[in-house]
């Protein structure tokens, strides 16, 4: 299924071909192209493959198999664009991972966020399923990241995602240049929270809706770096790098467990 390419073939938005990534099927998705070489190099031996607009890559070895880390910059079409074009060199298994902030009093700063499903409050999705269809996660790849989070002891939540295509309106947020918020979003944020909405953030929806549509799996895990019932700030370094080396652990571990495991 879906449509192949040349092994040489380099692939125009993401600048690498399938013969670059020596039959990985594994690709993380982290959005910051300058968290991209530390991820890899966490999984073990690692090596740049490809720097192409928001989408830099590096290959990591896992276990004698090859796995992909590629940035795809912020919100759901650089996503969709990215996994269109993996997708295309053979990568069957896509999670993302990156920062959130949290709208619930008890996820805490530095804990991580392992979405099983997301909200589509974006645009991205829609152009592949119609609204009333879910955003929902691999089920197999969401326990592998609930394992592997439970065997090293780090704290996480797992629960929906409210991904929207913008940081400030859709996130009823105040501090932005004109602080204005359209009427339709205000008091959003209190209704997620209500309906036990965990977290916020910008790509969750569009990976998994384009991941169904595509008949591929795709998981999700990100580490909190703001706690929206608390500040608007963004945490201090210290915390942002606890959870940063959190979410780090927990995907070599996940990916360690499947490739061990012929998946």
């Amino acid at each position: 299924m879906g449509n192949k390419v040349m092994p040489n073939e380099v692939l125009y938005h993401i600048g690498i071909s399938a013969e670059m990534l020596k039959g990985a099927e594994y690709a993380l998705l982290p959005g910051d192209p300058g968290r991209v070489e530390a991820l890899a190099r966490a999984l073990g031996t690692a090596e740049p493959v490809g720097c192409h607009r928001e989408y830099t890559s590096w290959l990591a070895d896992v276990e004698g198999t090859s796995v992909l880390v590629c940035s795809t910059g912020m919100g759901g079409p650089s996503v969709a664009i990215g996994m269109e074009e993996l997708a295309r060199l053979g990568i069957k298994n896509f999670i993302r991972v990156g920062t959130t902030g949290s709208i619930q009093k008890d996820v805490e700063l530095g804990d991580l966020v392992i979405n099983k499903a997301a909200v589509r409050l974006d645009g991205t999705s829609q152009h592949y399923a119609p609204l009333n269809f879910p955003a929902v996660a691999s089920f197999e790849l969401t326990l592998a990241l609930q394992q592997a989070a439970e065997s090293l002891s780090i704290p996480y939540h797992t629960g929906i995602s409210v991904s929207s295509d913008t940081f400030w309106p859709g996130q009823e947020r105040y501090d932005s240049y004109t602080g204005y918020v359209r009427k339709s979003l205000q008091g959003s944020l209190q209704e997620w929270q209500a309906l036990g909405a965990l977290n916020y953030e910008m790509e969750t929806a569009a990976l998994f809706i384009v991941a169904q549509s595509f008949g591929l799996q795709a998981a999700s895990i990100c580490g909190v770096v703001a706690k929206r019932t608390d500040s608007e700030l963004v945490a201090p370094p210290d915390l942002y790098e606890l959870a940063s080396q959190r979410f780090q652990a927990v995907v070599k571990k996940t990916l360690q467990d499947l490739i061990k495991a012929g998946k």
